[in-house]
């Protein structure tokens, strides 16, 4: 069997460490009830695989895992928008990579067993939320990118934590 957890929203890019997004990537009508200037749409796409005896014996599994940014999804006001700005959004996209490096860490230290599906759920769900709880984190503390200095903090700290799990990145 086969599932797949996550957005299905249109076209994709996929993260790639030797591509940075542009402003042409964002093809979304601005929301201009909000102040933001930008919004990066992304998030980890999830599926597996189970292979099982004929009585339904778990034997071994596969995952696919992938940070994706939704083009179709994703905006930017003209007036507002910068290369400062694109760098943030940017690090919004390379925090869902880091989480996709998290999760394929995670997955990488389960065994098989009869409880495998739920596990992978369960590790799933747990990733989205910390993913979450970063990318509000990083707005909150950059007012969304306003603050210059802790925008650089960010930056360094999120180049780091992608250095430290480099053995699970994303394959170019």
């Amino acid at each position: 069997m086969l599932f797949y957890m996550g957005p299905k929203r249109g076209p994709i890019l996929s993260w790639n460490a030797s591509y940075k997004l542009s402003w042409s990537d964002f093809k979304a009508k601005p929301n201009n009830r909000v102040s933001a200037a930008a919004l990066t749409a992304s998030g980890i796409t999830f599926g597996f695989s189970i292979q099982q005896t004929d009585d339904k014996r778990v034997i071994s599994f596969q995952t696919e895992v992938n940070a994706q940014f939704y083009p179709e999804k994703s905006w930017f006001k003209t007036e507002l928008a910068d290369n400062h700005v694109l760098g943030h959004e940017q690090l919004h996209f390379d925090i869902t990579e880091l989480h996709t490096r998290k999760f394929r860490q995670q997955i990488s230290k389960l065994k098989i067993s009869q409880s495998i599906k739920n596990e992978l759920h369960g590790l799933h769900k747990s990733i989205n939320k910390d993913l979450e709880t970063m990318q509000n984190t990083y707005d909150t503390e950059t007012n969304y990118s306003r603050n210059v200095e802790t925008q650089a903090k960010w930056q360094l700290f999120i180049t780091q934590e992608l250095q430290k799990l480099s053995e699970y990145k994303t394959v170019d």
